[in-house]
């Protein structure tokens, strides 16, 4: 029994810091190589430094593990953050493909891979369901 979701055990199971910056490098190159992943990628900047940084540090935090996002960048409601953005079903399908894909490269224990797809594909939805509503 797996205690993902418990202060940082998720963070640990994710390889610390180095782990979760490898998912999210991994994240960004199947967004950019996956056909599914194109449209979502195009509606990032050229440069994909800081997005990949943004993204590393609150996925450090989600996870249980430092809370350096705040710090570096102030505070963040990620749906707030894309409601700019048109997200409907196929954006929000895309991005969690993209990430299922990027596990796959990711030396996670399978049930971990499992744990996090299922808890990302909440604010994913909720990410979707305030584009939604910022566009009606």
């Amino acid at each position: 029994m797996h205690n993902y979701g418990t202060l940082d055990s998720s963070y640990k199971a994710a390889g610390g810091e180095a782990g979760v910056r490898r998912l999210v490098n991994e994240f960004y190159h199947q967004m950019e190589s996956q056909k599914r992943g194109q449209h979502i990628r195009a509606m990032h900047k050229d440069n994909l430094d800081i997005v990949k940084d943004k993204l590393s540090l609150f996925l450090m935090a989600w996870l249980g593990g430092p809370r350096n996002y705040a710090e570096k960048y102030g505070g963040i409601s990620i749906p707030m953050v894309h409601q700019h953005l048109i997200i409907g079903e196929e954006e929000r399908d895309a991005w969690l493909f993209c990430m299922e894909e990027a596990l796959k490269h990711q030396d996670y224990d399978t049930t971990f891979k499992k744990y996090l797809i299922e808890q990302l594909a909440l604010p994913a939805e909720k990410i979707m369901q305030v584009s939604q509503m910022a566009h009606s």
